[in-house]
This record gives C-alpha cells, sequence and structure tokens, in this order.
C-alpha cells in the first residue's frame, strides 16, 4: 500500500463507528425489513451472495453456508432471551433490526475448510456476532447515536444507561457461549475483546504523538480486524481445519476487515448514492476523520486545489453546506482519494496473499471474490 508519511492532526477522538463494518453483506435469504421480519429471498441462480459481491458458484457451499446462517439467526434470538422482559426485549432490539451478519458469514465460510456440519460452528458464529452486537450498543452511547439500522438506538430508546448494561449482558451472554466451546475459545474471546477495548480508547483519546494515519490504522486493526480475524479463525478452528489453514484464514479475517471499513471511508466520499448506507459525505460533515481526510490533510501539495482542501478540512466539523459541497468536490478530485483508493486495494491484495496456503476450492474462491469486490467497489 502507498501513501506519504503525515504531519500530525489534532483531531479529537471521536468514534467513527469503526468497531463494525455495516451494509456489507445481505445474504440470500436473509430476512428482510428493518424488523428482521417479512419473507425470505431466494438464493440467486447466479451464486452471488446479495450486495456483496460473494460468489459461491458451488451449490453444496451455498446450501451449506446459508443452513448455518438460518441457525444462527434463530440462537442469537434465543440466547439473548432473559427472565427479565426488559432485558430481553432490549437486547433483542439491535438482533431484531436485522444486519448484515458478515462475522457468522465468515465462520460459515472458514469452516467450509473443514466439516461445516460440525456442532460447535454455529454456537461460534453466534459469540462473534453477539460480541459485535454488545460494541454496537456501546458505540452508540458514545456516539450519541440516535439511529441504527433504520430503527431508533438503544440509548435514544431506554436511555443511556440501559444501552450500556445491555451491551454488558450481551458480552456476557457471548462469553457464556464461548464456555461451552473450551477453553481456548474462551482464551481467544477474551483476547479479540481486549483488544476491541484498546482499539475504542486509542480512538478516544486520539493520536497524541503518533502519526495520525498510523493511529488511524491502528484503531481499525483492533476494532474491526480483531474481530473479523477470529470469526474466520473460529470457522476453521471448530470445523476441524489444519493448523495451516486456521492461521491463513486469521491473517485473511483482520486484513479483509481493514480493506472493508477503509473501503467504506471512501464511499463516502466518492458514492453519489446509498451505496454506503448513508449520505454521501456524513463523516466528513461531522467532522469523524477517515482515511482520505488524513491524507489530505498531511499532503504538502502545492496545487490551489489542495491547499483550499486543507484549509477548509483544518476548521474541524463542515456544518456549512457550502463549505461542505465545497471540501467535498475537492476531495474527489484529490490526490488523496486516490492514495486512500490505493491502500485499501493494498489490503484486499494482501488479505488475498493470506489465502495462499488454502486449497483451491469453492471455499476459497468465495473468499478470493470478496477481494474483488473490494477492489471494485472502491475504484
Amino acid at each position: 500500500m502507498a501513501y506519504r508519511p503525515p504531519v500530525r492532526i489534532p483531531f479529537p477522538g471521536r468514534s467513527n463507528g469503526c468497531g463494525m463494518v455495516e451494509g456489507v453483506v445481505i445474504p440470500a435469504g436473509e430476512r428482510s425489513g428493518v424488523t428482521g421480519s417479512g419473507g425470505r429471498r431466494e438464493p440467486e441462480s447466479t451464486g452471488q451472495f446479495g450486495a456483496l459481491g460473494l460468489h459461491l458458484a458451488d451449490p453444496r457451499v451455498e446450501a451449506s453456508v446459508l443452513g448455518l446462517l438460518e441457525q444462527v439467526e434463530s440462537e442469537l434470538r434465543s440466547s439473548v432471551a432473559s427472565a427479565d422482559p426488559l432485558v430481553t426485549e432490549a437486547s433483542r432490539h439491535l438482533v431484531e433490526a436485522g444486519g448484515k451478519r458478515f462475522r457468522p458469514l465468515l465462520v460459515a465460510l472458514g469452516a467450509q475448510f473443514g466439516d461445516p456440519t460440525t456442532a460447535q460452528v454455529v454456537p461460534a458464529a453466534v459469540v462473534m456476532e453477539l460480541t459485535h452486537l454488545a460494541t454496537l450498543y456501546h458505540d452508540d452511547v458514545m456516539d450519541e447515536a440516535a439511529v441504527r439500522r433504520g430503527a431508533p438506538s438503544a440509548n435514544s430508546r431506554w436511555t443511556n444507561s440501559v444501552a450500556i448494561l445491555v451491551g454488558d449482558y450481551l458480552f456476557a451472554r457471548a462469553a457464556d457461549l464461548a464456555a461451552e466451546l473450551g477453553p481456548e475459545a474462551v482464551r481467544l474471546q477474551a483476547r479479540t475483546f481486549a483488544r476491541l477495548v484498546h482499539g475504542q480508547i486509542a480512538e478516544t483519546v486520539g493520536p497524541r504523538d503518533a502519526d495520525p494515519v498510523a493511529h488511524y490504522l491502528h484503531v481499525i486493526a483492533e476494532k474491526t480486524g480483531s474481530l473479523i480475524a477470529t470469526s474466520a479463525r473460529f470457522g476453521g478452528m471448530f470445523g476441524g481445519a489444519s493448523a495451516e489453514h486456521i492461521e491463513a484464514l486469521e491473517g485473511y479475517g483482520e486484513t479483509i476487515g481493514m480493506a472493508f471499513q477503509l473501503s467504506d471511508d471512501l464511499l463516502d466520499i466518492a458514492s453519489e448514492s446509498v451505496q454506503s448506507g448513508k449520505t454521501p459525505g456524513t463523516d466528513l460533515r461531522e467532522g469523524v476523520p477517515t482515511l482520505p481526510v488524513l491524507y489530505a490533510l498531511a499532503s504538502d501539495d502545492s496545487d490551489a486545489a489542495s491547499v483550499r482542501l486543507r484549509e477548509i478540512l483544518a476548521t474541524g466539523p463542515l456544518v456549512d453546506d457550502a463549505l461542505h459541497a465545497e471540501a467535498l468536490g475537492l476531495l474527489r478530485e484529490s490526490p488523496a482519494l486516490k492514495r486512500a483508493r490505493e491502500t485499501v486495494r493494498g489490503y484486499a491484495e494482501d488479505a488475498r496473499a493470506r489465502l495462499a496456503p488454502l486449497p483451491d476450492t469453492p471455499p476459497r474462491r468465495a473468499l478470493e471474490s470478496l477481494c474483488d469486490y473490494i477492489a471494485d467497489r472502491t475504484s
């Protein structure tokens, strides 16, 4: 990946939601609608998973993955049930709001390199999704978010205190399920949780004396890459894959997670539609430092457009419509956006390279198709 060493940028430590990769995966057969209700889609005849660009050319692999995800959906709802009706309702709030189940998907795909019918694969996927959902409850409190997945956020519906405690409850449920999977699962889930917390702290306090780009990439690795890496590893582990294949899956998961999150940064700038899942330039308007912005601010390009862009971005959140539109237009034509695209492609190609130890089978080609998708969506 190519980027130029940036100067320090004194951004406050504000959450940009990089603990999640939202709006990415819509598996064929996933429940439609923001409440998770409604009819089920038929698997596409092309073997493509919804809007993701994940190609499962082998019908048997596709049926296996879809079946696993369907079981995960059922287990998620039962695993958050509580004797307290309020806890049950609040805990199911985000489960029933839909979501794309990217982490369970990687568990299901990783398991294809062993025996995906092993009884522990579904609980392992549920552990990963519960851990992810718990971070969303906490993120929404920190961000003072009003909406999540098209529905009122838990904090806006029940208060910050309830949202925090429900997030804690989901972490506890994930830990309980991990205990049933054995000591190694507990250890990995705990270490992943520790990385998530370190990433959130790093994001909250900001870069301090660190290189802002390196700091930003570190935050994404800790908050996003870590959980996706463990998801892929869990799939291989509980599917009974070889040690070499498990390591390859883990490395792939971390790197593809980085690529997805960074590609969302680019979509926020470059998208002309709802492709990114939100209004283009939202991060820019809110003053959230993303990779193209960091590159633009770190640039020493002396052309008038680059100088003007740095001037505007240095002011912080762009709440003024005219300045926001000007900055968005300049960013779309800037060397910074091109540099960010190169970085994303670098991560996508690194992820592909991590798959080299795996056999050349439909599951591996499915994982490679995610790399292609990222390169295409950010070009």
